[in-house]
C-alpha cells in the first residue's frame, strides 16, 4: 500500500456510516458540526456543560435575564430556566443535525406516567414556539413500566420516544410493543456490571452488552417491529464496530474521533433475519415487573441510571441557582 492509498483511505467511520445510522452522544456545538451526526441527544449533564461553552452563552444569559424578572427566584423558576435551557440548547443542536435531538424527560418523573406525559408535552409545545416541529425532536424516557406507558400515549399523540436505560429483553419488548419510535440498549453499561461481578469476556462477541442489543435487534426484526434499535453506552471502538449494521448507534465525541482516525475494513455484524408469522402474548405490567426483579443486572443498572439522571438533573438545577443567587 502506498502513501496516497493510506491518505485516501476510507475511515472506519465514514464506512461505518454506510452500514448504521451514527448519532453522537453529545450536546456539544463544536464536536457535532466537526463529526456531522445524522442525530444527536442533550440531556441535563449535557446542559449543564454547556453553561460553561461560548456558544450557548447568549441563551444562557437570556434565561437568566428571564429569571430574574420573576417575583422571586424560587424552586419553580429555577425548574423552569432548566427546562429552557434544555430546550433552548435543543433547539441549536436542531439546526446543524439533519436528523432529531433527543430531550430527556425530568429523571425523578420516571415513575409517574402522567408527569412524563405532562413534561414531554411541555417540551414538544417549547419547540413548537422557537418554530421547531415534532419531527425534528424526540422525546427521551426512562424505559420503566410507567415511562412505557407513558411513551405508549404519547406516541398514539404523534410524538416520537426514544426509550433509554434498556437492559432487559422483556424490557426492550415491551417498548417495542407500546409503538415506541426508538430504544437505546445500553452496551457499556452492561458490561460493566459484568465485569463488576467478575466475569470478563473472553472476545467481543462473548461481550454481554453487544450480545444483548444483537439479540434484541434480532428479535425486533423477526416481529416485524418498527421501533428503531440504537446501540447506547459504548465503551470502546471494539463494541461499536461489534454492532457495526444495528439500526443506530449513539457514539461519544471520543469514540467517533477515534474512528474517524483510523482505516481498516469495517463489517457488517447484524444482518436482519427474514420476519416471522408468531402468535405472541403481550408484556404486561407482571410480566414486566417479574421479569426485571428476576434480572439482578437490568433492575440495578436501571435504578442506578435513573438515580445517576436524577442527580445530574438537581446539579443542573443548583448550578441555575447559584447563577440567579
Amino acid at each position: 500500500m502506498t502513501a496516497t492509498d493510506t491518505v485516501s483511505a476510507p475511515s472506519r467511520l465514514q464506512q461505518l456510516r454506510e452500514l448504521s445510522v451514527v448519532v453522537a452522544d453529545t450536546g456539544d456545538y463544536d464536536a457535532i458540526v466537526r463529526l456531522r451526526p445524522v442525530d444527536c441527544t442533550t440531556n441535563p449533564t449535557l446542559v449543564k456543560k454547556a453553561l460553561g461553552l461560548p456558544v450557548y452563552a447568549e441563551l444562557i444569559e437570556r434565561e437568566l435575564a428571564w429569571a430574574r424578572t420573576q417575583a422571586s427566584t424560587d424552586k419553580g423558576v429555577v425548574d423552569e430556566v432548566a427546562d429552557r435551557l434544555t430546550v433552548g440548547v435543543g433547539a441549536m443542536l436542531t439546526g446543524l443535525v439533519p436528523g432529531r435531538v433527543s430531550t430527556e424527560v425530568d429523571a425523578d418523573l420516571a415513575h409517574d406516567t402522567a408527569a412524563t406525559v405532562a413534561k414531554a408535552r411541555k417540551f414538544v409545545d417549547m419547540y413548537a414556539q422557537r418554530g421547531i416541529g415534532r419531527d425534528k425532536i424526540l422525546i427521551k424516557v426512562a424505559a420503566t413500566w410507567e415511562g412505557v406507558e407513558a411513551a405508549r400515549q404519547l406516541q398514539a399523540e404523534g410524538i416520537d420516544c426514544n426509550l433509554t436505560l434498556i437492559f432487559n429483553p422483556t424490557q426492550a419488548i415491551a417498548c417495542a410493543e407500546a409503538g415506541a419510535f426508538l430504544i437505546s440498549p445500553f452496551v457499556g453499561r452492561i458490561l460493566d456490571w459484568y465485569k463488576a461481578h467478575g466475569q470478563v469476556p473472553a472476545s467481543i462477541d462473548e461481550d454481554p452488552g453487544v450480545v444483548f442489543v444483537r439479540g434484541v435487534y434480532t428479535e425486533f426484526k423477526k416481529r416485524g417491529a418498527a421501533t428503531v434499535v440504537m446501540g447506547a453506552s459504548f465503551r470502546s471502538v471494539e463494541q461499536v464496530l461489534a454492532l457495526a449494521g444495528c439500526d443506530r448507534l449513539t457514539i461519544s465525541p471520543d469514540l467517533l474521533e477515534q474512528l474517524d482516525a483510523s482505516t481498516g475494513t469495517v463489517e457488517r455484524k447484524l444482518v436482519a433475519p427474514a420476519r416471522e408469522q408468531r402468535v405472541i402474548a403481550p408484556v404486561d405490567q407482571a410480566r414486566f415487573d417479574a421479569d426485571l426483579a428476576a434480572d439482578a443486572m437490568a433492575s440495578e443498572k436501571l435504578a442506578e441510571g435513573i438515580a445517576a439522571f436524577a442527580k445530574d438533573l438537581d446539579a443542573l438545577r443548583s448550578d441555575i441557582a447559584q447563577r440567579l443567587a
